[in-house]
């Protein structure tokens, strides 16, 4: 039997030799140790040397202008006591040691392992390095790995920022610095308390692990895993055990927040110059002005006053006491006018006021109130919620329609709603019979939350059931005119007024089935929001009942 050999191809076997060539040095690099100190310690100076062999054998007392030498290293100091065969030292008074022209040691005491490379200076300890220095009592530098750590409290100071932690270490090589156990960061800007933190003296950003808090002006922000940029403050927070949260307007008793004015909360929160960022069940209450918002993404710039809320998005405003308002939409965004100039806010005032958007889709929920509509508006200084495209509003069994609805509040109630265009009131009287107002517009007004008059003008077309004394309804009204008056009491149709009108008063069971019915009657009782858990379904109408487009009216083209 003759055997086939294959022969690999020459790009296959370069592919090969590389990865077998980079396996080895990676290897090579993960098991070989650094290269440990040369040489011995030299004596390079010293204005007297005494040796006793009797008294400390093997060691030479030096004084005055000490100097030694090693691998790169000079030392100086006031005394000295030299162990020369095991290349290691003990340096007292100024003790000074000077590694290049970017690193040096400062302290009262200093002990020299020469074979180790291990220098562990003591007290008043000061380490410098390009420009930053580090300040403790205690102070082990390992020239093997380039690393300086304290274990007994310490202070790094880089610029104008400075950290103070019970523990820590520098590495010299990349100028990353780790610190734990009561650690605090300070700038003129902010104050960072953490328990473990990463620095880096080249990039300034800095990493936190555990419970932190970031300290600005009245706002701080909590987290248990980040990144803090302590030059650009900018920050990227992520959800550990805890959800991240920012606390404005505090009132602080110590590190601990008695009070405050908003909180905001979120699985992560990115902060980029002016702008903060808000990702996953976010969560902003808002103590002051007694309302709440929850939603899957925000952010939010303070300098401007702007904000944009999309994502399951639902608003609660509680400053009525008796019950809140629930509202939805697509996208919610918010922006700050000032009150004088009524232009976009550009800087802090105290005059200033907000205007929401919301669309698509969007609904509200309160027990008096419910509404559907495209889009909306709410203007915070005139109390006006603005309603545009097929919106509905519904006050106990009224239901009130048209092309523009605007809502005008007073305090946290209800004053008048006015409707615009193909405005439509139904009341309904019973399981199958409607008291029904049509016009081109409409004004209906309340009090304590309930309707107390309507008002219809232009083309208005009545569908009226009187109710009689024993709370039976047998007669039914249709009249035309072209100005309406309706009063109500306890939710129910009393009378109208109308300065002249034409029309028919029937018997129920003789009444023209077209008569009973406007032209543009719906009853839209399915889309109605039925709780505040509803207001994320949303129901369109049937197009049998959808508002007729209607075009509006523009100037003609002149032709010279």
């Amino acid at each position: 039997m003759r055997r086939v050999l294959h022969i690999p191809s020459p790009v296959l076997l370069v592919a090969v030799a590389v990865s077998l060539i980079l396996a080895s040095v990676i290897d090579a690099w993960a098991i070989r140790p650094p290269k440990k100190p040369t040489g011995r310690v030299y004596l390079i100076h010293a204005d007297r040397l005494t040796y006793n062999e009797y008294e400390n054998p093997g060691a030479q007392r030096l004084a005055g202008n000490v100097h030694f030498r090693h691998d790169g290293m000079d030392m100086y100091a006031d005394s000295a006591v030299f162990f020369q065969e095991s290349n290691s030292l003990e340096a007292f008074g100024k003790v000074r040691a000077r590694q290049g022209d970017t690193l040096s040691l400062r302290g009262d005491y200093l002990f020299y392992n020469g074979g180790t490379g291990i220098a562990e200076m003591r007290r008043n300890v000061e380490m410098r390095h390009r420009g930053q220095t580090l300040l403790t009592d205690s102070l082990n530098y390992d020239r093997l790995y380039g690393i300086g750590y304290y274990f007994d409290g310490g202070i790094l100071k880089d610029g104008d920022t400075q950290l103070m932690s019970d523990w820590g270490e520098y590495h010299v090589s990349t100028r990353e610095a780790q610190f734990n156990y009561n650690v605090n960061l300070t700038s003129p800007r902010f104050r960072l308390v953490t328990d473990t933190m990463r620095y880096n003296a080249q990039t300034k950003w800095s990493e936190v692990l555990g419970p932190s808090n970031i300290f600005h002006g009245t706002d701080v922000v909590y987290t248990e895993h980040g990144f803090y940029n302590t030059a650009l403050e900018t920050y990227r927070l992520m959800n550990a055990h805890q959800r991240t949260k920012v606390y404005r307007g505090i009132t602080l008793k110590g590190d601990s927040i008695t009070d405050f004015a908003s909180r905001l909360e979120a699985d992560s929160l990115v902060k980029d110059g002016d702008w903060m960022k808000a990702f996953g069940d976010v969560v902003y209450y808002d103590k002051e002005h007694k309302s709440m918002l929850l939603c899957d993404f925000g952010q939010y710039n303070d300098s401007i006053g702007q904000a944009m809320a999309t994502g399951h998005t639902l608003m609660k405003e509680f400053s009525n006491e008796k019950d809140t308002l629930f509202a939805h939409a697509d996208t919610l965004r918010l922006f700050t006018y000032d009150a004088y100039t009524d232009s976009l806010k550009t800087a802090k005032s105290d005059s200033v006021y907000r205007i929401v958007y919301g669309y698509y889709h969007a609904r509200a929920y309160r027990s008096d109130l419910q509404v559907v509509s495209d889009s909306l508006l709410f203007h915070a200084r005139d109390k006006q919620l603005h309603l545009y495209r097929d919106p509905i509003v519904w006050n106990d069994n009224n239901q009130i329609l048209g092309e523009e609805i605007r809502v005008f509040l007073n305090d946290s109630t209800v004053d008048s709603i006015h409707v615009n265009r193909q405005a439509l009131l139904v009341q309904q009287a019973d399981s199958t019979l409607f008291n029904q107002v049509a016009g081109k517009q409409m004004r209906a007004y309340f009090l304590d939350g309930e309707m107390q008059r309507s008002e219809a003008e232009g083309n208005v077309c009545v569908v009226y059931y009187p109710v009689e004394k024993d709370s039976s309804i047998v007669n039914m009204t249709y009249a035309e005119t072209a100005l309406l008056k309706m009063f109500l009491k306890e939710k129910k149709m009393q009378r109208i007024w109308s300065p002249a009108a034409t029309g028919t008063f029937y018997p129920i069971s003789m009444a023209p089935p077209e008569k009973t019915r406007v032209t543009n009657f719906a009853w839209f009782d399915y889309i109605r929001p039925r709780d505040k858990y509803d207001l994320f379904e949303w129901r369109p109408k049937n197009k049998k009942d959808a508002l007729k487009a209607q075009p509006k009216r523009v100037a003609p083209v002149q032709h010279l």
